[in-house]
């Protein structure tokens, strides 16, 4: 009993804090960020994103304090304080929940069932030209507290977790994930970050993604965090980072990040607090261009990335050994690669607007390819493609509704590997079921891996302010890219609370 209480503790969350908040009155504008949940620590991928001259604040160059509605929008009047002089705090939390409610692949020992897993965050953005006149400085901070698994794994897959707001956080009640510096010159065409922050914040990133629950899609492209290299929420590195925007609608970007090898680990980052450098062992250089439109007399925007990355970290390759033979046959480890590379295409275009209903409201067509090197990392390609409408029911302005399809194949080597695992005797279904003298293959598979699909459909229900409770359905065809799993669906919930 006292499981299921827990598992059902996001909704009850979400219900009563509609219920206890629903006479707030609506005295706070908001800024329009392209996305309802409007979570914390979606503001460096807004920037990405925002044109020459959008991210200016209007009494100076540093972009504006993120402002999401929120439950209490000024307490006691200690928001407007704070933010007058350049000060914004917030607080919010994120639940997801997912039930598997088709039967588990007979012999795994995989079965049905539900989990829930969330987050509750902190973040501090402080413009210091307004608080103490440093010209084009602001810093940002965020630390997360996470609770709880996917659902996914009941059914065997292992590449798209049904709920991406877990891991990384190291199980502890405080994670610290980022704090960084920004300096923005010459009016925005310049943007300057140091500090300690994640690859993935800037790079292939964008804050339509998290719409969706699913990690296919939120918060980045799955298959560009296989990368250690590429330091992903909750959980950062010491990077550099350089925006330069030669006209209104375009950028070019790229950086330094440092690699961590015990990034997602709990030696080096359960806390997120440990700063020193003993665990870089690389970095990771990325370069990404973008062109951010906007059609239709300003009505219709659009974001259009290409990006490349390439690291001089060791990697283990996914077939052979030392000596050029497969490792599975020799039983020796796997051939350590010195370096690895990935490259990217991401776009959204909004294709029609929803008149008088703020400029966000509209139908949205997002996709994006992704391509890692196959000796070192476990997908090779990822293609999606999904649409996002919101804003489209006149009386209900701020609800909205997603679909978004994503394949995802396994690069060649791991498939090779697990085939040659399996004839060398291991078996790991007889290992799920308890068996002995056997064991998983390669990434803890059921079977060779190849390709797999994920389909999911939600709408977002905006309850009162800072309340969106979002009924959420995905299927799985052949979950984890692997033919022996039967196909599977997950209907659940994602709910997002602003408290200020």
């Amino acid at each position: 009993m006292a499981t299921k209480q827990w598992l059902f503790a996001g909704a009850r969350i979400s219900l009563a804090s509609a219920l206890l908040f629903s006479v707030v009155p609506q005295a706070f504008a908001q800024n329009t960020n392209s996305t309802v949940f409007g979570q914390n620590s979606t503001g460096p991928s807004q920037r990405v994103n925002a044109q020459l001259g959008q991210a200016s604040s209007s009494t100076d160059i540093v972009p504006p304090l993120p402002h999401p509605e929120a439950i209490l929008p000024d307490p006691f009047g200690w928001n407007t304080w704070l933010r007058n002089r350049g000060i914004a705090i917030m607080l919010d939390n994120t639940d997801e929940f997912g039930g598997v409610v088709t039967k588990g692949t007979p012999g795994t020992g995989l079965k049905n069932g539900s989990s829930n897993a969330g987050q509750y965050s902190v973040e501090n953005d402080i413009d210091w030209e307004r608080l103490a006149g440093i010209t084009g400085f602001s810093t940002h901070f965020v630390g997360v507290g996470r609770y709880g698994i996917p659902a996914s794994r009941m059914i065997g897959d292992n590449l798209n977790p049904s709920q991406e707001i877990y891991g990384g956080g190291g199980n502890v009640a405080f994670h610290f994930v980022y704090l960084y510096g920004e300096e923005t010159l010459d009016n925005g065409h310049w943007d300057i970050a140091f500090g300690r922050f994640p690859f993935l914040n800037d790079f292939s990133s964008n804050p339509l993604y998290c719409n969706f629950m699913n990690n296919a899609f939120c918060g980045n492209p799955k298959p560009s965090s296989d990368n250690l290299t590429h330091s992903s929420y909750p959980d950062a590195s010491w990077a550099g980072r350089i925006r330069f925007r030669p006209t209104k609608d375009t950028y070019i970007q790229t950086g330094a990040f440092f690699t961590n090898k015990g990034i997602y680990g709990v030696k080096q980052m359960r806390t997120g607090f440990k700063f020193n450098g003993a665990d870089i062992a690389g970095a990771a250089v990325p370069i990404e261009i973008g062109w951010v439109p906007i059609f239709k007399n300003g009505t219709l925007p659009g974001h259009y990335k290409l990006g490349y990355a390439r690291d001089t970290a060791d990697h283990n390759d996914t077939y052979y050994d030392g000596n050029g033979n497969a490792y599975a046959l020799t039983g020796l480890k796997p051939r350590i690669d010195h370096g690895s590379w990935s490259a990217w295409a991401l776009a959204d275009q909004m294709v029609y607007h929803h008149a008088n209903r703020g400029p966000d409201a509209g139908l949205i067509v997002i996709g994006q390819t992704y391509f890692n090197s196959e000796r070192t990392q476990t997908r090779g390609q990822q293609y999606s493609l999904g649409v996002i409408d919101h804003g489209f029911w006149g009386a209900r302005p701020q609800d909205g509704w997603g679909l978004n399809f994503s394949y995802v194949r396994v690069s060649g080597g791991v498939g090779k590997t697990q085939a040659l695992q399996q004839e060398m005797g291991i078996n790991p279904l007889a290992y799920s079921a308890g068996g002995s003298n056997t064991g998983p293959l390669l990434n803890g598979a059921y079977g060779v891996q190849s390709y797999g699909m994920v389909l999911e459909a939600l709408y977002q229900i905006h309850v009162v302010r800072g309340v969106t409770f979002a009924p959420d359905f995905q299927y799985y065809f052949r979950p984890g890219a692997q033919a022996n799993l039967h196909d599977a669906a997950v209907i659940g919930f994602k709910s997002h609370i602003q408290l200020f």
